[in-house]
């Protein structure tokens, strides 16, 4: 019995690798060996990237925090402290924002957590 190839599925394959790789360089968006390689590795990056992403933002917002604050002479670290020791809930990234964005805002913020 001579042997049987589904050209349809492995060329949908192919098809589906080779349009995720459009876009690459040189061989990787052309050759199908090269641009499965580059497609994985372009998924792995992508999904460490979202978690990267998340500790990025958690860094700007904390040094925007710390240079709103460094405005009144006080540290970010006491002034996190002070905050929970207040019970007051703002997260980082809305205390960044309104530090950069409502320095009146941040002051009366910082007035209320050093009183």
């Amino acid at each position: 019995m001579p042997r049987s190839t589904n050209a349809v599925s492995s060329r949908r394959r192919r098809k589906k690798i080779l349009k995720l790789a459009k876009g690459f360089y040189g061989s990787r968006s052309k050759v199908y060996t090269v641009a499965k390689n580059a497609v994985d590795k372009s998924f792995f990056y992508a999904f460490s990237g979202r978690k990267k992403k998340k500790r990025n933002f958690r860094s700007l917002w904390i040094k925007r925090i710390n240079a709103g604050i460094r405005k009144y002479g006080k540290s970010y670290s006491k002034f996190i402290k002070k905050l929970y020791d207040k019970k007051i809930q703002i997260n980082r990234k809305i205390l960044s924002d309104i530090s950069m964005n409502e320095p009146n805002a941040f002051k009366k913020i910082v007035d209320d957590v050093y009183s």
